[in-house]
């Protein structure tokens, strides 16, 4: 087994949340478990009484209670609490009552400095919003869209959405127009929130001419909502600070269990990218859940940071359904400097910090020790995810930033708006593991055949369903690209894509994506979006993306290109595609080099073959990761096979 780095306190193992909960299971059903492994395994086996005891332990807020948990135990299909009515701004804002004049929100911005919130000032401001989005015509069901960063206006917006009942979608402002119009416009939004400029690492960035283009390709939009930062408003559009102003009460209309609440995007290797529908309760009962393996109450100061793009921007509101204080920080984490961050949970006095795995890996490399430069007393525990966290960046977390402090690392997705391996309070920290899997989450390594692995790496599954799975798709009436992208693999059995080993104590390690998608500084895309912009132009005649992010290595990803017939491989080219991805994209994902080949290969039926160059890239055996047979090219892999060899070599 690996090292131990931490080990908690009886006094901090039997405060925690997880042993309150613990408690209330024995109390309230009779059960005695001899470990944390035994109370997984119930969780896992019993659903109904699980998450029932979620349910009862955290109070959810309902006006009428479901007939049942889960009337139908199937995937995909599950059906959960039926007849329940409820809202998820309700269970969010329900902690302003009695707690008026308390923290709830802090934002810190290069854009617009320190602002907070008291839990009343949040609620007044959503609940004028909300009353503004009525007039506008938002009903239950129409969905608001944004194009907003990491500040306090992106979480007004979703609360009074969704306190209307209309679905949320969030795009963060430094993707390009043509990733957020392949979002939006599936969607048909009714209203379009936007923030026409921000600063990054000190640079004031325009965005009013993309937005304008965004604005022209979404012609179901009735009402544009600005911030103005680097113009003037817009001809037509309202003020948003105009909305948030109006004195009424806080109204939350009730809705079904699995009404839309927000909708999030995963991108494959074809197509446009996917709209995954997520519930209200759902992604109340997950994200209840989550906080017992987070240790989070109204005691806490909370910081994950993240894009507006990544589901970590949707996750981070588990904190706040919880009573705690969340901090936002929106900015360059590396400027002024590398400890820029830490001064930032010095000075708001964290005492949960979370952020990619990127980051601390960038910290190590970079030499600081913030244990040094500023007063982390506060901090109780740090969460990383995003991709594996190296055992060198647990090393250097316990001995340059705080010795006695719990880190929980958590691999989870977008898919499903949680985790599924994840920390616990009460248990051992080793170096590189991730200490458990996460309660009501069957978790299991898989071989090709669908055999249960212990110890060995395996494809991530889930055996059973959970409340926060995907309600839907947007646009998949059969549901035809939600059994493809999870249960086409193994039947009835939810495939994540990622791989994993999970050992005889239940402790893990994720090893990277098993699929093609590409995983930088922990927010994923698909690269069906990226061969869109790069075969967009005339110069380029194919191409193909890998991503060679693994287990304590950082995200690496070539892009190999056939020029069209006459055009030079050279470095305009290179800078031609390069700027084709930051324009339509995100600069975040123009790659490591470029390189040529004759073809890119693929099968009879023409599909790219994005995971046997990436195993091959990974080391795996030429003559295993593909059957030439079944290519149409197979000379074409031999380049592969020499650019392997050159990397392993290198």
């Amino acid at each position: 087994m690996s090292r131990i780095l931490w080990s908690p306190s009886p006094e901090r193992a039997e405060a925690s949340t997880m042993a309150a909960f613990e408690r209330f299971v024995t109390d309230k059903q009779g059960l005695n478990f001899a470990d944390y492994n035994a109370m997984w395994e119930w969780s896992v086996t019993d659903l109904e009484a699980f998450w029932a005891a979620i349910w009862e332990f955290f109070d959810v807020r309902a006006s009428v209670s479901p007939s049942r948990i889960l009337a139908k135990r199937i995937m995909p299909g599950a059906e959960w609490c039926p007849g329940a009515m409820l809202n998820y701004a309700d269970n969010i804002l329900r902690h302003a009552e009695g707690r008026e004049d308390q923290p709830a929100l802090v934002s810190v911005s290069e854009t617009s400095g320190r602002i907070e919130l008291t839990w009343g000032e949040l609620c007044a401001q959503v609940a004028s919003l909300a009353a503004h989005l009525k007039r506008m015509g938002v009903e239950q069901g129409d969905r608001v869209v944004a194009v907003l960063p990491n500040t306090e206006a992106a979480l007004i917006a979703l609360l009074a959405t969704s306190s209307i009942g209309a679905a949320w979608s969030l795009c963060a402002p430094d993707m390009g127009h043509v990733a957020i119009v392949d979002r939006f416009k599936q969607i048909a939004p009714k209203v379009f929130i936007s923030q026409d400029g921000y600063v990054h690492a000190g640079k004031t960035v325009d965005r009013r001419e993309v937005l304008a283009q965004i604005a022209s390709e979404l012609p179901s939009v009735a009402q544009f909502v600005t911030l103005p930062i680097v113009g003037d408003l817009p001809e037509g559009h309202i003020a948003w600070d105009s909305l948030l102003h109006d004195d009424v009460a806080f109204e939350a209309t009730q809705v079904p269990f699995d009404q839309p609440l927000w909708i999030v995007y995963s991108s494959g290797t074809t197509g446009n990218p996917k709209p995954i529908v997520h519930g209200h309760g759902g992604v109340i009962l997950e994200a209840a859940k989550q906080s017992l393996h987070h240790d989070l109450s109204r005691k806490d100061r909370f910081c994950w940071l993240t894009s507006s793009g990544w589901i970590m921007w949707n996750a981070q509101w588990m904190a706040l359904g919880q009573g705690a204080t969340v901090c936002l920080y929106d900015g360059a984490p590396n400027h002024p400097d590398m400890l820029t961050l830490w001064r930032f949970v010095a000075e708001e006095k964290l005492t949960y910090f979370g952020a990619g795995a990127a980051f601390f890996s960038g910290c190590l490399k970079a030499g600081i020790v913030p244990r040094e430069a500023v007063d982390l007393s506060a901090l109780r525990s740090i969460g990383s995810t995003g991709s594996p966290l190296s055992a060198d960046a647990y090393d250097w977390i316990y001995r340059d930033v705080k010795a006695d402090v719990w880190l929980a690392p958590i691999s989870g997705g977008t898919d499903l708006a949680g985790a599924f391996v994840l920390g616990h309070p009460g248990m051992l920290v080793r170096a590189g593991e991730m200490q458990c899997r996460a309660l009501g989450n069957a978790v299991r390594a898989f071989d090709p055949e669908g055999n249960a692995l212990i110890g060995e790496v395996g494809e991530l599954v889930c055996t059973e369903p959970l409340p926060s799975m995907p309600l839907f798709f947007w646009g998949d009436a059969d549901g035809s690209r939600l059994h493809e992208s999870y249960f086409d693999t193994y039947p009835g059995i939810w495939r994540h894509g990622d791989w994993i080993s999970i050992d005889e104590s239940g402790a893990s390690v994720i090893y990277g994506r098993s699929d093609a998608t590409i995983n930088r500084k922990g927010l994923r895309l698909g690269s069906a979006e990226i061969y869109q912009a790069v075969e967009g132009l005339d110069e380029v005649m194919d191409s193909l993306v890998i991503d060679l992010e693994f287990l304590g290595r950082d995200s690496f990803m070539p892009l190999f290109v056939v020029p069209a017939k006459g055009v030079p491989f050279d470095d305009a080219l290179k800078d031609q595609i390069n700027q084709a991805i930051r324009k339509n994209v995100s600069a975040r994902f123009v790659p490591n080099e470029i390189v040529e080949v004759a073809e890119i290969p693929r099968t009879l039926s023409g599909k790219k073959l994005e995971v046997p160059v990436k195993k091959l890239l990974l080391g795996g055996d030429p003559a295993r990761v593909v059957n030439r047979d079944s290519m149409a090219n197979p000379g074409s892999f031999d380049f592969f096979i020499a650019y392997a060899d050159a990397r392993a070599n290198a």
